[in-house]
């Protein structure tokens, strides 16, 4: 288990990514118009459009785990959602913040 990213909603893709490359992290990976990870090396900001933003309007810790449906058994969440990199499901904690679980898709 890794902290996998923080993910920003993200109203002006463009314009996110120029103020977050202004203070010098670096763009990782784009998918077009909906979503872009940057970094300073150690963490990972994701910037997602409202299509790709597992609680619309919310910034949530994205926690990267080896068995999703493991961790889905003993924890109360959504269903999962299989993107085309992940598949993923909203948890709570016990302070009422969401948080994403994510498995890598091979």
């Amino acid at each position: 288990m890794k902290i996998g990213h923080v993910i920003v909603p993200a109203a002006d893709l463009e314009a996110q990514l120029a103020f977050y490359g202004s203070l010098g992290l670096a763009t990782r990976f784009r998918d077009g118009d909906r979503y872009a990870a940057l970094t300073d090396g150690a963490t990972t900001i994701g910037l997602a459009d409202a299509s790709q933003q597992p609680v619309p309007g919310r910034v949530l810790l994205s926690i990267e785990v080896d068995d999703l449906d493991a961790h889905l058994a003993r924890l109360p969440a959504g269903e999962p959602v299989t993107g085309p990199h992940e598949r993923r499901a909203v948890v709570t904690d016990p302070g009422g913040n969401p948080v994403v679980l994510y498995e890598r898709l091979p």
